[in-house]
């Protein structure tokens, strides 16, 4: 199958079944996938240009609210927390697209900090999968899914300084003007790589804030869909302003991605509550090593 925007001939089935495995295991920990699909239609494909960003965030757009709404439905979203995520990540992700076709067609110097930055959280989040197992939250929730109905996430009285939740007997609180200045350096991250920043955000999340990863996933996953919309959008924009460049999305290519990715979010978001937290986590770790090595080693060679 050809795709005339990305300039690839590809089987049908091989974009679809790619999204489906990846979106199955990352949505667990509230990533949409999309910063592993980079990295494959880069390297494995050959889809190089700048649209390539542009396709990541319609595969985003197609593929995520399968995965929010089973959250939805299991009353698991934590909504004060979602709007802080994208407050925070939007204005990033503009700037991020600006940064991407201005100055950095060729983003190799910037993956060394983004490969650190990585690398630290990976480092903060790998202390936390070893540390010795004790009662929390996370594992009554875990213990109670594999009996039957599992707890809410119930929002408590906040101001526009804290978010404040109650999950499973714990209460947690989260300072807002830390988590929004963090998520607007991610949400320029994630624009001009196309990853939504949901790689970066959910881990710092659990590794960081202390959030349950139970509680993470949905916020995440929201916060990433709305910002690719808005870079989709943007970066059409951009496509219109200098025409000589491939700005644009491949939309069959995207479209392809995204379906497959819709069914394996879904059922990721299905099972999730199935698998102990400590291994979701583990999960996490091993997504950030292997992309912080790849930044890392990247610039160097």
């Amino acid at each position: 199958m050809h795709f005339p925007v990305a300039g690839i001939d590809v089987a049908f089935w091989i974009p679809p079944l790619t999204a489906c495995v990846i979106s199955f295991f990352t949505s667990m920990g509230g990533l949409s996938g999309a910063f592993l699909l980079l990295p494959f239609q880069m390297t494995v494909l050959g889809y190089t240009t700048p649209s390539v960003s542009a396709t990541n965030q319609l595969f985003n757009i197609v593929a995520i609210p399968s995965g929010v709404l089973r959250y939805m439905r299991e009353g698991r979203m934590l909504w004060p927390l979602t709007w802080a995520v994208v407050a925070g990540t939007l204005p990033g992700v503009l700037i991020g697209a600006v940064i991407r076709v201005t100055w950095l067609p060729d983003p190799r110097h910037f993956k060394l900090f983004v490969g650190v930055v990585l690398l630290y959280i990976g480092v903060r989040l790998l202390r936390d999968v070893l540390a010795r197992p004790k009662d929390s939250a996370e594992a009554r929730f875990h213990s109670a899914a594999r009996r039957g109905p599992t707890g809410r996430v119930t929002p408590l009285p906040g101001s526009l300084t804290t978010v404040r939740f109650a999950f499973n007997g714990d209460t947690f609180t989260v300072k807002t003007p830390a988590l929004m200045a963090l998520t607007f350096v991610v949400g320029i991250i994630g624009g001009i790589y196309g990853i939504g920043g949901g790689a970066i955000i959910a881990p710092f999340f659990v590794s960081v804030l202390g959030i349950p990863v139970y509680v993470v996933a949905g916020p995440a996953l929201m916060g990433t869909f709305v910002t690719s919309v808005a870079g989709v959008a943007f970066y059409q924009l951009l496509a219109v302003l200098h025409p000589a460049q491939s700005i644009a999305p491949d939309w069959g290519l995207g479209l392809s991605f995204g379906l497959g990715g819709a069914v394996g979010m879904w059922l990721g978001a299905r099972c999730q509550k199935f698998i102990p937290a400590r291994l979701i986590k583990a999960m996490l770790c091993l997504v950030l090593a292997g992309t912080a090595a790849k930044y890392i080693i990247g610039f160097f060679t």
